[in-house]
């Protein structure tokens, strides 16, 4: 049902959200993302965005509509997307992917560096950091020295929390439980035994540049990057704008680059030709 009565603080309240004010959520999810939030998926917006509607002391998700619909309500229209678009990581997700790395990618990007190349990698998709800082421990890892070259790693994603997250790069121990020993250790060496939480080290934030990006809107990015990782972002996207996407990264992806992606998700036909499929879901520009 849909509660009529007017919130107060602390109130305990059993909200529904009706189809038609489902609907609408979903309309302005996939104009401005790109998302496609299936029906009957009522109940994941209501976990999502109560808090939100107990905030604003909103009593119904028709008239929480109405508000964000309302132009001179764009802030709260922008963390109702960043709620809605909170995506699950860890640290090390699809571990392959930094296993190739470590093996075929670093030389090739110390090469360049050692030639005064300019080494740019991009976490398309970065969502609270840990993707985005797995990449630039193995770096550091792998080629210490990589501090010394023009080596920097831009982060982007759609939610605002997730930004704070990962610009923050401060994380609970027990979530780098599931990092390589060797590189969990670098990852901790200004931790104390004692911190449950911990702060990623400043050699390893160094490397990184966390962004806004709306994949929807112009993308405020400069290529060429020798490394794209966009795991799990366009799967739930249409395929209009999966292929946008997908050409577009491929676009900025310098020659012999490399492409991560997620692996449920598919690069449209006409990329088939302008790339090779080098290990699971990974891809080399041809």
């Amino acid at each position: 049902m849909t509660f009529s009565a007017p919130f107060y603080p602390g109130a305990e309240v059993a909200l529904a959200c009706d189809d038609v004010s489902f609907c609408a959520i979903a309309n302005i999810l996939r104009q401005e993302t790109g998302i496609i939030l299936p029906a009957g998926n009522n109940s994941l917006v209501v976990s999502r965005l109560i808090k939100h509607l107990r905030k604003l002391q909103v009593s119904s998700f028709s008239d929480y509509v109405r508000w964000v619909e309302d132009p001179a309500n764009e802030p709260d229209r922008a963390k109702m997307i960043s709620s809605l678009t909170t995506n699950t990581t860890h640290f090390f997700r699809e571990e392959y992917h930094f296993d190739y790395l470590a093996e075929h990618v670093i030389d090739d990007l110390k090469r360049i560096a050692g030639l005064g190349g300019r080494i740019r990698l991009w976490s398309a998709g970065c969502s609270s950091g840990e993707e985005v800082y797995s990449l630039a421990a193995t770096l550091l890892y792998h080629w210490p020295e990589v501090v010394l070259a023009d080596v920097r790693i831009l982060a982007t994603d759609i939610s605002s929390d997730a930004l704070f997250a990962a610009k923050e790069a401060r994380y609970s121990r027990e979530k780098l439980a599931s990092v390589p020993t060797a590189i969990r250790s670098l990852m901790l060496q200004d931790a104390s035994p004692s911190d449950d939480i911990v702060t990623m080290p400043e050699a390893i934030r160094k490397l990184v540049s966390v962004r806004y990006l709306n994949f929807m809107e112009p993308w405020p990015t400069k290529g060429p990057f020798h490394v794209i990782m966009c795991r799990n972002v366009a799967i739930y996207m249409d395929c209009v704008v999966q292929e946008r996407i997908f050409t577009g990264l491929f676009d900025q992806l310098a020659p012999e680059g490399v492409l991560f992606i997620g692996h449920s998700e598919r690069l449209p036909p006409e990329l088939s030709k302008k790339v090779v499929l080098v290990d699971r879901t990974t891809f080399r520009r041809v």
